[in-house]
């Protein structure tokens, strides 16, 4: 399932050309994918009262068209598991026209907070946890 949520560009996060500053393309990937984790019945609390928590591995942006200030874009978020201790996340950020403004792809794991070391199920442990497990599958 992919799951959206919608931002709306500010002043103070565009950068000298009136762009919307690369790094904050970032923030809004990173604000999607805790909505995600919050719609599913994951807050960061109850992660972390569990031991767990996400981290990033990898990110890779593309950058396909410009944002300016006002403009309100749709951020998706999906997360796909496959074998082992990591996970993809595909995002995209969509102006109101449809138009692809960026692409954000990501490598995640989840971190046992005692050990220190990813767990080997990420999928399931997530799933075990949620209220609404099937909003975390890709």
């Amino acid at each position: 399932m992919t799951f959206f949520v919608d931002v709306t560009v500010r002043g103070y996060e565009l950068d000298t050309q009136g762009h919307l500053n690369q790094a904050v393309y970032l923030q809004y990937a990173e604000h999607a994918r805790w909505e995600l984790l919050r719609a599913a019945g994951l807050p960061q609390e109850k992660l972390l009262a569990d031991g767990v928590g996400p981290v990033a591995l990898e990110v890779t942006v593309k950058f396909r068209r410009e944002l300016r200030g006002g403009e309100r874009v749709r951020v998706s978020c999906r997360f796909d598991y496959g074998q082992g201790k990591t996970f993809t996340i595909a995002q995209q950020i969509l102006k109101e026209d449809g138009t692809v403004a960026a692409e954000i792809t990501g490598v995640a794991g989840i971190l046992d907070l005692t050990t220190r070391r990813l767990v080997a199920d990420p999928g399931g442990r997530l799933a075990s946890l949620a209220k609404d497990p099937e909003l975390l599958s890709g």
